[in-house]
Order: structure tokens, then sequence, then C-alpha cells
């Protein structure tokens, strides 16, 4: 009877007398393996890289927007602070205006905010430093807008010209100190929907009083880490909705309320959705490729079946069973997809490292993803197998030693 190291010895030395057909056999297995590991792996790196990036803007943190003008005033303001749980609030408002610095002029992205929006937003101060509610004419600039922008860089306590365009079309313009420059790291700021980098921030009570408004474009706050940010987001939603007359049963409804709320944990929420989608397309797209190594294999090993139809019939006829060379053919297939999922696994490895470095992202190799490779070729190996060595355990002795 044919014991299992013997089967493994003889498998073995099948396929290292066909070094080019095991190499093509094992070269699908490899792809598709790689490609599976590679995707799941930058799916848990693109995640990671969300959740860093949310980070950065702070915890927890409630946005909201006005979608009609005049909405949001010192009464909507005051309605979100008192919501328990709210640590700061700042009024903002954002307008692109014509800013000059030694003749130079550039169009930039101005924010208006209160001196709490420091904390709301995470603003990392590189110089200097932000203003209070007290201050008038100050600016706190982006380190892009204060080294790239114009001709030559702006340094703390130089002056600036910002030019407005008022809703009536009318033009106003003042010369602003710069008090402080933004931390030159990249800062995405998830509710203004712009970096820091490149814009300018002024408190946000000159910037209404230079275009003549008395109302803010959105309120953005901060919510005590204790608490959870889905609770107070639905508490202000309550709040505010009551405030407008909106009544409650209209609350979900996109098309009544005149602003839209967004925190982070449900930014976070559909983040996580687009990179499971994402990883769950690659991922698909990796085992279509496996399915075309496991074809791969089964074609090479008919192919093989047909070629050593004379060996079958001798091994037969020395007294090898059916079920011995079904063994046979089995333990030479999941031997190939073995090696082409250790060697798949380690070029996936390599892959993933190689596209987050290049893309500068987080990278994130979760261990287990080396089992489910192996498995998966072994799986792979297993059932591209097993078609082609039933046919050879058929084969008629008499018949395979008469083949030339």
């Amino acid at each position: 009877m044919l014991n299992f190291k013997e089967a493994f010895r003889l498998s073995l030395g099948s396929i290292n007398g066909s070094k080019m057909r095991s190499t093509l056999t094992t070269l699908g297995i490899i792809i598709g393996v790689a490609a599976v590991i590679a995707n799941v792996s930058l799916g848990a790196s693109f995640n990671q890289f969300f959740v860093e990036e949310l980070g950065t803007q702070g915890s927890n943190f409630i946005v909201i927007y006005s979608q009609d003008i005049d909405l949001f005033y010192d009464a909507q303001l005051d309605t979100v602070r008192s919501v328990p749980g709210i640590e700061g609030i700042s009024g903002i408002r954002q307008q692109v205006a014509s800013v000059t610095y030694l003749s130079t002029v550039r169009q930039i992205d101005i924010q208006g905010c209160s001196a709490d929006y420091e904390q709301i937003g995470n603003i990392q101060l590189a110089e200097g430093t932000f203003f209070s509610d007290k201050d008038k004419y100050v600016a706190v600039l982006g380190s892009d807008v204060a080294y790239e922008k114009f001709d030559r860089q702006i340094s703390n306590h130089n002056s600036i010209d910002i030019e407005f365009v008022r809703r009536d079309g009318t033009k106003v313009s003042h010369s602003f100190k710069v008090i402080g420059i933004i931390d030159s790291p990249k800062t995405t700021f998830i509710q203004s929907g712009a970096e820091s980098d490149v814009r300018i921030f002024i408190p946000i009570a000159t910037m209404n009083e230079m275009l003549g408004l008395g109302d803010y474009g959105g309120i953005s706050a901060t919510v005590d880490e204790s608490r959870s940010v889905r609770e107070v987001s639905d508490e202000v939603d309550r709040r505010l909705a009551r405030s407008l007359g909106v009544s409650e049963r209209e609350l979900d409804n996109e098309d009544v309320k005149p602003y839209s709320i967004f925190n982070q944990a449900d930014i976070l929420d559909n983040l996580n959705q687009l990179s499971s989608a994402l990883t769950t397309l690659l991922t698909s797209v990796a085992l279509i490729a496996l399915l075309v190594g496991s074809i791969g294999i089964m074609n090479i090993m008919l192919v093989s079946v047909t070629e050593r139809t004379k060996e079958v019939g001798l091994l037969k006829s020395l007294g090898f069973t059916r079920r011995n060379i079904l063994t046979l053919f089995l333990i030479e297939s999941m031997i190939l997809s073995a090696i082409g999922g250790v060697l798949g696994t380690i070029v996936g490895i390599a892959a993933s490292y190689g596209v987050a470095y290049f893309l500068n992202l987080p990278y994130i190799f979760p261990f287990y993803l080396i089992v489910v490779g192996f498995l998966i070729a072994l799986a792979v190996g297993l059932v591209a197998g097993l078609y082609p060595a039933n046919k050879a355990s058929k084969l008629d002795p008499v018949e395979a030693l008469r083949t030339q």
C-alpha cells in the first residue's frame, strides 16, 4: 500500500522532472494569491488612512451647513451651545477674496470663525498665535498661503490686504496683520471642504462686518469625548430644527430641513463603507485572477495526464491501485499550489508594502492573510487537481502501456 511519504516523494520527483510545466502551473496561483493578499492589505491601509485623516480634524466634531442665507444667527449658535456635551462652538463662513501682498494679488479662500475654532479645527500653529474674540483685523495663514502662494514668503507680523465682494456687487477691502502661521503638515478640514494650508482664517465678526452680514454660513462644534457624538448630534438636530420651525417627524427629511448636519462618526462610517466597497471590488478582481490560475492548473494537469499515460499504466502494472494514482496526482497538484501560495504570499506582502509606500499610506498587514493565502492555494490545488487525478486513476493499464 502506498503511504503518504512515498507518494510525496514520487510527486516531488515528477515536479522536478518537468520544471517548465511546474513553473507555468504555479504562476497563475502566485499571481492570484498575491493579488488577493495585496488588495485586502491595501483595503485595511486605506481604512486606517481615512481614520487618521479624520482624526486630524479632532476627536468628536459636528458640522452644520446652512442651505439658505439669513438662517443661522446668534440665537441658533446659543441653541447648539446649550446642548449637553457641546464643548466648543464657532460660527463659520467662507468666501474667496482677493488677497494682496507686496503688489502680488491672489484669489484665496477666506475662513471666518471664532477663537474656539483653534480647538474645534485642531489647528496647530508653526509660529504666532490664533486670534481671540476681541481681535479684529488680524489673520492666521495656512503654510501654503504664507510660503508658496506669493512671490515672496509672508512672515508673522507682516500685513496683507483682503478685498471681498459683497452680495450687492460692491467691493470692500482692509489691511490685516498676520499674527500666526499654521504648521506645514497637511490637515484635511472635513467641515470646510478644504485644507488649512490653502486658506486664511480671520475673525468672523470682522468678516461679517466687511460683508455687511449678520448671519453665519454654518456652525462647527466639538463634543466632550466622554459623550457619544451621535447622541449629541441627534439632540443638536432636534433642538435646532425646533428653533427653525421644523417638526420632529420631518427631522429625517433632508428636503424639508434648511440645513445639513454631519458628525465625525457618520463621516467615518461612510468612509468605512467606501473602503469596504473598494476592498470588495479589488478582491473580486483578484479572485477572478485566482480562478484563471486554477483553470491553468487543471489544464496543465490534464496535459500531464495525457503525457504520462504510459507511466500510469506502468504504475498500475506494478500494483498501484486506482486510489494510489488518485493520491499521487492530487498531492502533486497540491504541492504546486502550496508553492504558488507561499510565493504568492511573499509577492503580495511586498506589493502591498510598495503600493502603500508609494501612495504614502499607513502600512497595515493583517497576519491572518498568510494563513488565508496558503489555505486558498491548497483549496485551489485540491479542486483543480481533482478531475485530472480522477481521469488518471481510471486509465486502463493495458491500454495505457500500449500508448506511444
